[in-house]
């Protein structure tokens, strides 16, 4: 998995991260394992959907998976604090990092980042594709999260070397969303996870939706805590979308079919 080495950009794109500012947890060699396993597993189901959405081969999606068993980017989210307390949500950061490698897309945006986990595996797979940018909306609220994300720094989990292609915007705000979306010109991939509010995930999905790209792909963390996705989908003339069951199950929904 290649690492940029195109200069840090300055402002807020980057938050500042003091290294004493974030915690290791202490795992013996045998949990260590056991939750980077964990990281990297792949359900079935979730993979043939995958390939639904992009249009990727089983070759393809053998040889992403296997690049990133490879690869060294558990180990660091382990060292940045990514232990067991985020056990829950720690398989489909490998899935969101298949779909960017099949998908390809040129322009990300998600919502909600906290410790940056999401936002860590998306930007590594940008980063093995050689093209595309991230701008992440932050902070998410905390509200039906894990204990202890409150206690994290924004973006603490994100490597410096994968944050060049990488914008935290701050004001986490439907404003400040609109802005993002206008000046993207086109979304090739957004990821919803800002929460369990039904009207706040209303809106996004709107947004999002009317903001894709003609290959855009509309993603939704957590879809069982409101019925905003399920009639998302609805009203998009289609059955409840979902790429993972989780838990927390993920949403997914393509504006259109692959070639």
């Amino acid at each position: 998995m290649p690492s940029s080495s195109r200069p840090v950009p300055a402002g807020d794109a980057v938050p500042y991260v003091d290294r004493g500012g974030y915690r290791t947890t202490l795992l013996t060699p045998a949990a260590r394992k056991g939750v980077r396993n964990r990281m990297l597993l792949l359900r079935q189901a979730a993979l043939a959907r995958l390939q639904g959405l992009t249009g990727a081969s089983d070759a393809d999606v053998r040889r992403y998976a296997r690049e990133l068993r490879e690869s060294g980017l558990p180990d660091t989210l382990l060292q940045r604090g990514a232990g067991l307390a985020f056990a829950h949500e720690l398989p489909q950061g490998a899935l969101l990092y298949l779909l960017v490698r099949a998908a390809r897309p040129r322009r990300v945006v998600e919502t909600g980042v906290r410790p940056g986990y999401s936002t860590a595996w998306l930007l590594a797979a940008l980063d093995a594709n050689r093209e595309g940018e991230l701008t992440s909306l932050g902070p998410g609220p905390v509200s039906g999260r894990i204990s202890g994300v409150s206690n994290v720094t924004v973006g603490q989990f994100v490597p410096p070397a994968l944050r060049s292609r990488w914008t935290l915007a701050l004001g986490n705000t439907e404003d400040r969303l609109r802005d993002i979306l206008a000046a993207a010109r086109g979304v090739d991939l957004f990821f919803y996870d800002n929460g369990p509010e039904a009207a706040r995930a209303r809106f996004e999905l709107r947004a999002a939706w009317e903001a894709l790209s003609e290959r855009g792909i509309l993603l939704a963390h957590h879809v069982d805590a409101n019925t905003a996705w399920a009639d998302f989908c609805r009203a998009q003339g289609t059955a409840t979308q979902i790429l993972d069951p989780g838990p927390p199950p993920l949403g997914a929904l393509a504006l259109a079919s692959p070639r």
